[in-house]
This record gives structure tokens, C-alpha cells and sequence, in this order.
């Protein structure tokens, strides 16, 4: 952008509306247009360009042979039937049983005595005859009383006591003893049970395996990742900022490409971080354009694939680095814009031609 004076824009743009101006805008001073940039950042998706399906494969039954033994007659029993056995046997049994004849002693006694109390010894007072000498008239004045005892009084009785209770005594009387003979099972009648054996013979079959079945191979789904801008904020608001004069022209970013290459060297992005990182952060939010060029040589269609790629190598660099990419332009000229005398049909030096291979930045108008 050339420099702007006031007076010129005005005069230029007589139909301009004020809020499309900067606000006190000073002669001589240069002023991009700004907008609050769109924010967007980059999302990986999967899709799936081929879904997962299954592949049914069979496989045949399969027999194997087998030999196997066999029952041709069961088994049976045989059946012996053995008598029965018998003995004699004599017993012995009491014909007549035995017992006891009893006889009795009567109780006997002897005569006894026996002495009872009839009264018991006692004393009492008892009032004794008149003194002889009494010189009363009264004749119980001359009396005394008198603590007399008597004796018990006892009687004798005739008495028998028991000399021998009674008892008995017995007289056993012998048993008689018999005996008879009897006829008596030794052994009870049995039957004797022989087992007659199965009888087997070996045969041969072929028997199923494994019968026929189905294999599903599951072929899995083929996917690809594809990175797509995603708007995180919305920008809009239009402002006027005031740059150096010098930023709206082009300025070199002195970057040796190497020849027909679009690959940025180390060396390449020292040159971006130290010449033009610094200005895009003191101008935030001002859009910059990177236009890179080539020279004659080779064809017009080539060298402008070249200029683009090269141009477009430096924005993702700079998108890299955490730069807006609403703010970047990338352009690519290839020979149309050369710089000195180096059309094309002209003979010039490798010196001559590297100044039209360059890399340039301006700060544009958003």
C-alpha cells in the first residue's frame, strides 16, 4: 500500500463513508484496516471409506475309520438246582417235673411276768395330832403340819413271750428226664446260578469326524484421517491501525530456496522467526501477504506450481507457530514479476537471476 496522506484520501474517495476512514488520521502517517480475525483450528476426523464385512469360507466333512467290538449273543445264566439235606437229632426232655413237700412248726412260748406302776410315790403336807401339853382350849392350837411321802404302788402281771416263731421246711421230690428223636434240615435246597458269558466280535465303520462348517473372516473396515479448520471464534469488528509506512510495501525475506525445492531449511525458518515473526506480533489482527516469485528459467506453468508451493510453505509454518491462517494470504507469482532486465530470451548472470528467485511480505488491508 502506497502512503497514505489524508488530504489524498480523501479526495480519492469523496463517496467514502466516515466509519470506513481511521478516526484522526494524521498527513504523512499510514494506516492498514483490521478485523478481529475468525479464529479456526484444526480437527482430525476418521471416515471410514470401506466398511468391515465378512467372507464366509466352508470346509468339508471330514470321517475317519473305527474299530469297534460288538455284541453278537448276550449273556445268559444256567440254573443247577441242589436238594436239600437232613439229619437226626435226639432230644432230651423232663417228662415229669420235680417239686417239694412242706411241713410246718408251730410257734411256741414260755410264761413271763411283768411289773406295772400303779401310783406313783408322792408327798403332801398333813396337819398331825394336838401336842399333849397344849394349855389351849382350842384344839387346833396346839397342831402342826407335817411333809409326809408315801411310796409307789406298783402290781406284778403273768406274762408269755414268743420261744420260736413257726417255720416250714421242704422236702424236694425228684423230676423224671425223657428223650425222642426228630428228623432235622441240615442244609435247605439252593440253586446254583453259573454265568454263561456274552460273545463279541470286532467290526469296522467310518463315522463322521467333523461335519462340514462355514469359516466367517471378518475383513476389517479401512479408515482414513482427514484434518479439517473448525471455526472456534467467530471474528467481525472492522478497526483502522496505524503501521510504518514501510510494512505496507514488500520487504525481502532473504530465504535461499534450494533449486526447484519448496521445503523450508532450519536456516529458512530462523529467517521467518527473526524477521518476520516480531512484526506480525506488534501488528496483531493485521493480515500480511507472502508473495513469492521465481525467474525465467523454465516454464511459465512450473515456476508459478513453484512460486505457489513456496509461498504456501511459509504460511503453514507460520499457522505452525500458532499464527491466525484468516490472516495470511499466499501467493504465488512465478516469472511475472521480475525485478531487473531478466525477461525471458535475455542472457543474464546466476547473480542476476537469484534476484528475481525471492520471497517478499507486505501488511494488506483485511
Amino acid at each position: 500500500m502506497k502512503k497514505l496522506v489524508l488530504l489524498l484520501v480523501v479526495l480519492a474517495s469523496p463517496f467514502v463513508r466516515a466509519q470506513d476512514l481511521p478516526s484522526n488520521p494524521e498527513p504523512g502517517k499510514c494506516y492498514v484496516r483490521c478485523t478481529t480475525p475468525d479464529v479456526y483450528v484444526n480437527e482430525t476426523i476418521t471416515i471410514t471409506t470401506k466398511p468391515a464385512y465378512s467372507v464366509l469360507k466352508t470346509a468339508p466333512a471330514t470321517f475317519k475309520t473305527v474299530t469297534e467290538r460288538v455284541e453278537v449273543k448276550a449273556a445268559g445264566k444256567k440254573l443247577t438246582v441242589i436238594p436239600e439235606k437232613w439229619g437226626t437229632e435226639t432230644v432230651t426232655y423232663t417228662s415229669k417235673e420235680g417239686g417239694n413237700t412242706i411241713s410246718i412248726s408251730p410257734a411256741t412260748f414260755s410264761p413271763s411276768s411283768e411289773t406295772i406302776e400303779l401310783k406313783p410315790a408322792y408327798a403332801q403336807w398333813e396337819l398331825g395330832a394336838a401336842a399333849p401339853d397344849c394349855a389351849s382350849g382350842n384344839p387346833d392350837d396346839c397342831r402342826y403340819w407335817c411333809y409326809k411321802g408315801y411310796p409307789a404302788e406298783f402290781t406284778t402281771v403273768s406274762t408269755s413271750v414268743l420261744a420260736s416263731a413257726a417255720s416250714i421246711s421242704k422236702t424236694p421230690i425228684g423230676s423224671r428226664d425223657a428223650s425222642y428223636t426228630k428228623r432235622v434240615l441240615i442244609s435247605p435246597a439252593t440253586v446254583q446260578e453259573t454265568i454263561i458269558p456274552a460273545e463279541y466280535k470286532e467290526i469296522t465303520k467310518t463315522v463322521l469326524d467333523k461335519d462340514a462348517y462355514t469359516v466367517e473372516e471378518t475383513i476389517p473396515a479401512v479408515t482414513k484421517n482427514v484434518t479439517r479448520e473448525v471455526l472456534k471464534e467467530k471474528g467481525g469488528l472492522t478497526t483502522w491501525k496505524e503501521v510504518e509506512c514501510s510494512l505496507v510495501e514488500y520487504q525481502a525475506l532473504p530465504i535461499n530456496w534450494n533449486l526447484g525445492s519448496a521445503t523450508l531449511t532450519s536456516e529458512a525458518k530462523g529467517i521467518i522467526d527473526n524477521r518476520l515473526m516480531p512484526v506480525l506480533a506488534q501488528n496483531p489482527g493485521v493480515k500480511v501477504e507472502l508473495a513469492s516469485h521465481t525467474d525465467v528459467r523454465g516454464t511459465a506453468s512450473s515456476n508459478k506450481d513453484l512460486s505457489e508451493r513456496r509461498a504456501k510453505a511459509v504460511a503453514d509454518y507460520l499457522i505452525s507457530k500458532g499464527v491466525n491462517s484468516s490472516l495470511l494470504v499466499a501467493n504465488g507469482y512465478g516469472e511475472t514479476k521480475v525485478k531487473n532486465r531478466c525477461k525471458e530470451g535475455v542472457t543474464c548472470t546466476e547473480r542476476e537471476h537469484s534476484v528475481n528467485r525471492r520471497t517478499e511480505f507486505r501488511l494488506i488491508n483485511n
